[in-house]
């Protein structure tokens, strides 16, 4: 199973200046904009931490999932949530040739948690021997940081002044995750019940 994001959060999406007064750094000055560079490093940092503890997508970007064997026959869940849409499905052989599935034998199963792709009928085509299944789709709550659930943007916010704080410590204690932004992603947690053994 290997999940692969197709392009990185585009840095005019990131919430540059309102986490700047997250912070209250100072404003009016000709250099305003040279910590730019490190608010955005640090928003990406806790952005991926928040999203990897939820398994969520908070801003809308594309995605490609890869796996050799479908978990049930008629359907697969998608690791990353929420999806807004299955952009493609293609099978590959063994050597590498690609067979791309007919959209019209497939649908999307919206789901806050566990987003799956279903066989309209029956199942869906079985993966070759020895090659692989690749499902491209779209994530996310939105393009916008205004999309973003409130408590999710929080979080962020939370993290990412986190980080910055500690931004010069060689290390962040046990790695773990502030109790406040703990308690403010716990409902968008995935209960992992087949994969995990019941354990979040």
């Amino acid at each position: 199973m290997i999940v692969m994001e197709q392009g990185p959060v585009p840095d005019a999406a990131l919430p540059v200046d309102r986490f700047r007064e997250h912070l209250r750094l100072g404003t009016g000055f000709a250099d305003d904009g040279a910590q730019d560079a490190v608010l955005k490093a640090l928003l990406r940092a806790a952005l991926a931490a928040v999203e990897a503890r939820t398994g969520k997508a908070l801003l809308a970007r594309s995605f490609t999932f890869a796996v050799d064997a479908w978990r049930e026959a008629d359907r697969q869940a998608l690791p990353v949530a929420p999806v807004t849409a299955i952009l493609s499905v293609v099978l590959l052989d063994r050597a590498g040739e690609v067979h791309p599935v007919d959209a019209d034998t497939y649908v999307l199963r919206r789901d806050t948690h566990r987003p799956q792709l279903a066989a309209v009928s029956g199942a869906l085509p079985v993966v070759p021997l020895g090659g692989s299944a690749e499902i491209a789709f779209e994530a996310g709550f939105g393009a916008d940081w205004a999309q973003v659930p409130a408590d999710l943007a929080q979080a962020v916010m939370l993290l990412a002044a986190h980080y910055h704080e500690h931004r010069h410590e060689a290390a962040l204690g046990d790695g773990g995750m502030p109790f406040g932004v703990m308690e403010l992603v716990e409902r968008w947690r995935t209960v992992r019940i087949l994969a995990g053994g019941g354990v979040r």
